[in-house]
């Protein structure tokens, strides 16, 4: 009955005037629709810092290729990646997909690997490292190599059914994934081997991410865990490879990266095979010849000049506008968003903080819908795959802002960490653990209360 009063409560509310901010990023925050709606740098960038942009987007855009080169600034993919250009996983610096049936590659969803410490030195890495890598294949599944040369295997993934129902009788059908890893090149994996499916999520408003405080996401943390409503976010300490400590962890789907510099460093790594300062290593394991026997791009493959350019590039795309924010139904479905407890981890309303050389991403009061906190969200999304505090049932809560945008820049509505997720009414049946409060309050809303919520999700 409680929950029904709330209901109410969010319908008479849709008909008054609601507070909002339509820019979700501030004064970063541009206007723009259609396939490139992610693509723009922050409008309150200055134009003699929209070069440094446009040539971070240079390098974030197009293919690295196999050294030795002629474009000897973009040589030394590989041997062994997941692609050759960030782009290709980040679409239009938007958000990934799982491979469809039949497709050869994964492409724009990768397949992290890892496996229970049991030695000391084991420990030792997981430690700093915050998994310890599957000895032959290392963190990650590569699924692509050099002409001539074995990739490490395919990703094969397959879905099983699993009905949910609504308070009306309305049934939804969610689609379970389950990941294989198929034709393996260099030998089996260990037995106790860990997989994660991860899909490229949006490049939209890292910067400012980056920038909301530290102090602010311990409050929130401690916040949640002296609450009553079974919300218990926590800060991921990860090692941030730079300043050779502990930090605040903020990217990546289990909040396993402290900055953008470290997150793309460690992409270029993984992902496309290449070594840069950050992680000078090849992305080879010591099982693995490969790396050794074919050249390299230089040392390192990826210059400072070069990350940094990226990194600004990163720091300031920016987030267009909310749609229809004045709209009745998306006003309904924003009340019904916070009366169901969506909001106590998709936090609606914080302040950036200072940062030097970035004027543009200091002091913004920006929508991102994130604590950026790890929770518990369930068996029914669990990895069972550890990342440094966070267990395998913990992710760090995704921003919402620019998810109306997703079907018009990438062609697909594929959600959540791995993509099983067809549509946004699927992501939110798929929530549980602190969020089982939120997903059930849902299931009692009829159809015309669902239609609202989406339609306010959408309107981000």
């Amino acid at each position: 009955m409680k929950f029904y009063s709330l209901i109410i409560l969010a319908i008479f509310a849709s008909s008054q005037t609601f507070a909002f901010d339509a820019r979700s990023g501030g004064a970063t925050s541009v206007k723009k629709e259609g396939p490139n709606a992610f693509s723009l740098p922050a409008s309150n960038l200055p134009l003699s810092k929209k070069l440094d942009f446009s040539v971070g987007n240079s390098f974030f855009r197009n293919p690295w290729v196999q050294a030795p080169a002629s474009t000897d600034a973009r040589d030394g993919l590989g041997p062994l990646f997941n692609t050759n250009g960030c782009q290709n996983c980040h679409i239009k610096d938007g958000r990934g997909h799982p491979p469809e049936k039949g497709d050869p590659h994964a492409v724009s969803m990768l397949v992290r690997l890892s496996i229970p410490a049991s030695t000391d030195v084991q420990k030792q890495t997981l430690k700093r490292e915050g998994v310890v890598p599957e000895p032959t294949y290392g963190g990650q599944l590569q699924d692509f190599a050099l002409p001539n040369q074995l990739s490490e295997g395919r990703v094969h993934i397959t879905y099983s059914d699993k009905s949910i129902l609504f308070a009306d009788g309305t049934q939804v059908t969610l689609r379970q994934p389950k990941v294989e890893i198929v034709d393996l090149q260099y030998g089996p994996m260990h037995p106790g081997t860990q997989f994660s499916a991860r899909v490229a999520p949006p490049m939209i408003g890292l910067g400012l991410l980056e920038s909301i405080p530290e102090a602010t996401l311990l409050k929130w943390a401690e916040e949640q865990n002296s609450g009553a409503d079974g919300v218990s976010g926590k800060v991921n300490w990860v090692w941030d490879v730079q300043k050779e400590k502990f930090a605040v962890g903020r990217f990546g789907w289990k909040a396993g990266q402290p900055t953008l510099m470290q997150q793309n460093a460690a992409a270029f790594n993984g992902d496309i095979g290449l070594t840069s300062a950050l992680f000078p290593n090849e992305n080879c394991t010591d099982k693995q010849e490969i790396c050794a026997k074919l050249p390299s791009g230089g040392e390192p493959e990826v210059s400072n000049n070069i990350l940094r350019f990226v990194e600004f590039y990163s720091q300031h795309l920016a987030v267009p506008v909310r749609r229809n924010a004045d709209n009745e139904q998306v006003q309904q479905g924003q009340s019904i968003f916070v009366q169901s407890g969506c909001a106590a981890c998709h936090k609606t309303d914080v302040k950036t903080g200072f940062r030097e050389g970035l004027p543009a991403l200091s002091n913004q009061t920006i929508h991102p819908y994130t604590d950026l906190l790890l929770h518990d969200m369930g068996e029914g999304l669990a990895d069972h795959r550890p990342e440094y505090l966070a267990n395998g049932r913990e992710w760090r809560t995704p921003p919402l802002w620019g998810i109306g945008y997703t079907e018009e820049v990438n062609g697909h509505t594929y959600f959540l960490h791995d993509g099983r997720a067809r549509n946004l009414m699927e992501a939110i049946l798929w929530h549980g653990g602190e969020a089982e409060n939120s997903k059930n309050n849902v299931l009692q809303l009829d159809h015309e209360q669902r239609d609202a919520l989406i339609a306010f999700l959408n309107s981000l």
